[in-house]
């Protein structure tokens, strides 16, 4: 079942992960008052938690040079609140999503997506689960295409937060889990330093002790050792994602599958995400 948390999780996290690419996002969070940018993405994304100071950001987002957290966080405070912020990203969602996905919203199966994965957000125990616990707080979206989308945010955050445990127990720090993730390939290692706004020094720093961890070489690719890691921290990840998945028969895994496989299609198709 743990396979079966990542597969649904690969094939549904587009439809969650635009609301922090689309320009509806940022139209919805300046309208409030915020700055563009990261400003918006460190309080949308926590402001389910209620106007936490940044030290909570930096501990719950986890690989973001802090600096940045503590400067834009508490601005954005002093700005709006953080349920009007919450309102906002809901609606920024909305709007993404009618623009991207249109009449497709309005299908059966969109609303019986909806009441199944939030039936399974009902599995998972908010304990040790603080971005999740504070997304489980917030009221349900009557919309079913938006209700769906708040389900999988749900189960995202609830994987997020066991993959911060998982990191934890391997006492992996954010910005060397970063320069693992480089190592791997599927990410150039130049985007992922300068979308967390990680220095130069710091990430040559990271890359040193992960070094003499043998976890890199010296051409910054990963280890025997490096990959092992690599392939304890999903495998943790993926365990610690299991519970809800557990009610799925294979038939709804597979129903889910194409569902996610078909709407991500359309949403990445459009150009929603820079990377891909």
């Amino acid at each position: 079942m743990a396979n079966t948390a990542r597969f649904l999780w690969q094939r549904l996290e587009s439809y969650h992960g635009l609301i922090y690419f689309v320009p509806e996002a940022d139209q919805h969070y300046t309208a409030l008052g915020l700055d563009p940018g990261m400003m918006g993405y460190f309080a949308s994304r926590s402001a389910a938690m209620g106007p936490v100071p940044a030290e909570i950001v930096i501990a719950t987002f986890y690989n973001f040079e802090p600096s940045r957290i503590r400067a834009l966080v508490p601005l954005a405070w002093q700005r709006t609140t953080a349920q009007a912020l919450w309102q906002a990203r809901v609606a920024a969602a909305d709007a993404a999503l009618t623009r991207l996905l249109g009449s497709r919203l309005q299908s059966p199966d969109i609303a019986e997506a909806a009441a199944l994965l939030r039936e399974l957000v009902g599995e998972c125990a908010p304990e040790g689960r603080p971005l999740f616990a504070g997304h489980l707080a917030q009221a349900w979206p009557d919309e079913p295409h938006l209700a769906l989308w708040q389900a999988i945010t749900l189960l995202r955050e609830y994987r997020g937060d066991g993959h911060i445990a998982a990191l934890t127990v391997e006492a992996v720090s954010g910005i060397e889990a970063l320069v693992i993730h480089g190592a791997t390939g599927s990410v150039p290692p130049a985007v992922l330093q300068a979308t967390r706004g990680w220095s130069d020094e710091a990430w040559a720093a990271a890359v040193e002790r992960l070094q003499a961890r043998n976890w890199l070489d010296d051409d910054g690719t990963l280890t025997p050792a490096g990959q092992q890691h690599r392939n304890r921290v999903e495998q943790y990840t993926d365990e610690l994602a299991a519970a809800p998945w557990r009610r799925l028969t294979e038939a709804q895994v597979t129903w889910l599958g194409e569902l996610g496989k078909e709407l991500t299609g359309a949403i990445v198709a459009a150009g929603t995400f820079p990377h891909r």
